[in-house]
């Protein structure tokens, strides 16, 4: 008779509480917490299950570890192409990318301050709705380990690098305000931050090459760019819906793209 194998069991996970922030979508997402430009966020814990006392002692840490889901991930991939690889797929296991087997991630973010349930944070690179399964204090002595190998990092030479620095012309920076006012979409803010990565297309961030410059992609939107060294100038944005859908298209968000079309012809 065949016995069950111990190792073979159901496990059961419950979110403590859920993200949020101004980050919708994959693609809007930074791919480490140390890159988000002190992107701000908050971590809402579940009321009624007694987590005011579990924070107690917390709010003397610099960082803590959040352990989450990867909600919008659908299956897994045995192989992956990281954002930062020069030398093609690697192994999920061999990287940090969102589609494994169990799409548990975890991310080291700046604690600010805890308001009852109500964990404000700065590097977060999780999105909008993200479920939260546990929370620990980042210990530097025993969880930062200087002298170790980067693996494929190290081979290709991909990471550390310095970042971009990004530069706005003024008619860009004015676009931006003014979609900022009207849709209350951070983009100048989600572009700069893409943007210090560089001009790279990946599969992450939607950059292709546009003659002589490129275009970034931002929800509907369009940012157009050059590159000079490592100097990113950014030098407008454009709508990213063809001319018949903004005449005849009746999608909400349609409504910001005409008007802005009407002021920035």
């Amino acid at each position: 008779m065949a016995t069950k194998d111990p190792a073979v069991q159901l496990l059961t996970v419950e979110p403590i509480g859920y993200v949020r922030t101004t980050l919708a979508t994959k693609t809007e997402a930074v791919r480490q917490p140390r890159a988000g430009g002190d992107a701000n966020g908050r971590i809402e814990l579940l009321p009624g299950r007694n987590f005011e006392h579990a924070l107690l002692d917390l709010d003397g840490w610099d960082y803590i570890w959040v352990l989450f889901w990867f909600h919008f991930n659908q299956g897994w991939r045995p192989k992956v192409l990281p954002p930062r690889s020069r030398s093609g797929r690697k192994g999920v296991f061999g990287t940090r990318s969102p589609h494994r087997p169990n799409p548990i991630g975890i991310s080291a973010v700046k604690l600010e301050r805890i308001d009852g349930l109500t964990l404000h944070v700065a590097d977060i690179d999780m999105l909008d709705g993200t479920p939260v399964l546990d929370i620990k204090p980042y210990v530097a002595y025993t969880d930062a380990i200087a002298t170790t190998e980067n693996g494929w990092l190290d081979e290709s030479s991909a990471d550390p690098k310095p970042a971009f620095e990004v530069e706005w012309d003024a008619p860009a920076a004015s676009q931006a305000e003014w979609i900022e006012a009207r849709t209350a979409l951070p983009l100048r803010e989600r572009a700069t931050t893409t943007l210090t990565l560089g001009p790279e297309p990946q599969p992450y961030r939607r950059i292709r090459p546009d003659g002589e410059g490129f275009v970034l992609a931002v929800k509907e939107w369009r940012v157009r760019f050059s590159v000079t060294e490592r100097s990113v100038r950014v030098h407008g944005i454009t709508s990213g819906f063809r001319e018949a859908q903004l005449v005849h298209g009746d999608a909400p968000e349609i409504a910001a793209h005409r008007e802005f079309v009407a002021r920035f012809p």
